[in-house]
Formats: C-alpha cells, sequence, structure tokens
C-alpha cells in the first residue's frame, strides 16, 4: 500500500529528528503544538510538560490517546580534570552498543558533538575485549582538554545528551529508520489521527496526548490520565519484532515487520474495547497482529487502565527492530494502518456505548 499511505513523512521525520530525552522533551512537544495548533480546538501543556489537544471537547465520553515522546539518551553527571564527561542514562540503554557512537550534549548554548570513547582493540587484553564496560565508567569526548574548556563551551552538570542518528529510509519496501521511534511514532500516530479525526461528526471527546517520562516510569500519563480522567483509553508504543535471526517467535509470538497493527489482549486491555478494535480492522480490511499479554504491558496503558476509578485501555503497537538502540526500525505500512484503524474505532463509540465486562 506504498502509494496510498495516509500519513504525512515529513513530519515524522521532522518530530523524530528533535530531540526528546526523558526529562527534556520539549523541542519535540513544540513540534507537536506547531502541527496540532490548527487542528485542536485546544492545546495546553502541564507541568509535567506534556502536551494536551482535545477535539470536540462537549464530547460525552473522553476518550485518550496517549503515545510517549520521551526518548533514551543521557545526562551529564561529571567532568573530569582533563574534559572528560562522564554520564547517567535516561531510560533503559545497552552497553554494548555505546562506545564509538557519536552524540550531541545539549547545552543552553547550543549542540555540541562528542564521541562515546573505547581503548583501541590493540591495547585491550584478552579477558577486556569479552567485557562490557559499565555505563558509569564510559565517558564522551567533546575535544576538550580542561575542565574550564568545557564549563566554557557551555556544558553544565545535568545537561541531556542524545546520539546522533537521524530519520532515513532503510531499503524500498517501506521500512524506515531512526533513533527514537521509541516512542515518537506513537506521538506521531496521534497526531495524524487528530488531523484525520477533525472535521468528521462523532460523540466522545478525544485528548491526543503528547506524554512525558514513560521511560522512567509512565511519569506523564499518571499525571495526565488523572487530570483528563477520562472513560476510555489507547495507548501507542512499540513492540518487539519477532521476524529476525536473533529474535524467538516462541518467546513474543509473530510479529513482523509490515504484518499490521499488533492489538494486545490480556489483564491491562477491556475485552469490550479489544473486541471493537478487532472488528473494526476486519471490516476495513486491516490485517492485525495479536499479543497476548499476560501481565502489565509496560506503556501508559498501565497508568491509565488504574487511574481514578478505573479507565477501559487499549493497548496497539507497532512492530519494532533493535528498541532501545540508536538504530530502531519500523514500517511505514504498520503506522499508516494503526491511524487509520483508530480513526474508525474513535467514530463508533457512541454517548451509549458501554465498555462494563459482562
Amino acid at each position: 500500500m506504498t502509494d496510498k499511505r495516509i500519513i504525512n513523512e515529513e513530519v515524522l521525520e521532522k518530530l523524530v529528528n528533535a530531540p526528546s530525552p526523558t526529562g527534556y522533551e520539549q523541542p519535540a512537544q513544540q513540534i507537536v503544538r506547531d502541527e496540532l495548533k490548527d487542528v485542536a480546538e485546544k492545546i495546553e501543556t502541564d507541568v509535567m510538560g506534556n502536551v494536551i489537544a482535545t477535539l470536540n471537547s462537549e464530547g460525552k465520553t473522553k476518550i485518550m490517546l496517549a503515545g510517549h515522546v520521551d526518548e533514551v539518551g543521557m545526562q551529564v553527571k561529571y567532568i573530569n580534570k582533563k574534559g572528560f564527561i562522564y554520564f547517567h542514562q535516561l531510560g533503559g540503554l545497552d552497553s554494548h552498543l555505546l562506545p564509538g557512537n557519536r552524540v550531541k550534549v545539549l547545552t543552553n548554548k547550543g549542540e555540541l558533538l562528542g564521541v562515546i570513547g573505547k581503548k583501541a582493540i590493540h591495547m585491550q587484553k584478552p579477558a577486556e575485549r569479552k567485557r562490557v564496560i559499565d555505563i558509569q565508567n564510559q565517558y564522551i569526548d567533546i575535544g576538550a582538554s580542561s575542565l574550564d574548556e568545557v564549563e566554557e563551551m557551555g556544558v553544565r552538570i545535568g545537561d541531556p545528551i542524545i546520539f546522533e542518528k537521524y530519520y532515513d529510509k532503510l531499503g524500498n519496501n517501506g521500512l524506515v529508520v531512526s533513533r527514537c521511534f521509541d516512542d515518537k511514532i506513537g506521538t506521531f500516530i496521534i497526531m495524524e489521527i487528530l488531523k484525520l479525526l477533525k472535521g468528521k461528526e462523532f460523540d466522545s471527546a478525544v485528548y491526543g496526548v503528547s506524554t512525558t517520562q514513560e521511560e522512567i516510569g509512565m511519569r506523564g500519563a499518571n499525571t495526565s490520565a488523572f487530570g483528563i480522567e477520562p472513560q476510555v483509553g489507547i495507548a501507542y508504543d512499540v513492540t518487539f519484532a519477532s521476524d529476525t535471526p536473533d529474535m524467538k517467535e516462541l518467546d513474543i509470538g509473530i510479529v513482523k515487520m509490515g504484518g499490521g497493527p499488533v492489538i494486545h489482549r490480556g489483564p491491562n486491555i477491556n475485552p469490550i474495547l479489544f473486541d471493537l478494535i478487532v472488528e473494526t480492522a476486519k471490516e476495513l480490511d486491516i490485517t492485525i497482529q495479536i499479543n497476548a499479554a499476560h501481565k502489565g504491558t509496560g506503556t501508559d496503558g498501565n497508568i491509565m487502565q488504574v487511574t481514578r476509578s478505573g479507565v477501559a485501555v487499549a493497548v496497539i503497537s507497532i512492530p519494532n527492530r533493535y528498541m532501545h538502540s540508536m538504530s530502531e526500525v519500523v514500517h511505514l505500512d504498520d503506522v499508516d494502518e494503526i491511524v487509520r484503524l483508530s480513526v474508525a474505532v474513535i467514530m463508533k463509540i457512541k454517548n451509549d456505548t458501554s465498555f462494563i465486562p459482562h
């Protein structure tokens, strides 16, 4: 369906290239606000930095769409006398993958290029070659020769750091690669849903939320769901694809790139909302993939479900390769179909729709 996609890839590229490490999401959030200012009835940014865009605010049933905009990254924790920077991780990072990567330190004077250093393989003893360097012992070289020079360049303790990896196409079959589809792809999906809903008639009040700080405990979803008090919540996040040589279908099920939206089923999911999504996908001739979620899904859906007196939750995921690496991969057809499916589901939810299990 490559030539029939409804999503705006230029907006996706702009969003994923914008910095948004956990707790420092505002550059990406500004893009969300700019893109939705002529779409939403109202846009708010709360004290947590969540951006909440509303359509049809007078609707009886409140539907919250949540996708977290924060990406994994790093934070300056210490600068030694020689000018090398040591860092905390923001979210979960794979220590194996870090050395040799180029990074950007985000200072109040602008972005500074850096390199995560490592002793050359020629100088390593056999035991060292097999050992993964702890993140606390890894360092960044920004080309400075002293602590004073680093500070003169504008680096401060607590500055965020991102990987210097940007959006690009991977092959010719709809795959794209970026450092941070987890989960700016979810935020992008919500933006596209709101754009398609604008001008249509539907019963519910729809709150599209670009949430913050998911990577350290779903914190933005916690506060925004409490404030909105929705009756229905749909979380959009990436999930593991099982179609690469090192992944086992037995462990996570069959999840293929380009295989369609992944619809989760289990305790975190409202069964009536699940059935509505599955039935709607069948009507639209959209192929879906079912994931057995035997506990919490590890998404903003966890938090929404148990907010206040409870929320009817669904989790729709985008198949993702190489999660929490510097080069995550998704398929644009999956993204496109999630947008189409979600719009149709929202249109079906009426004022008298009940999500009480029976």
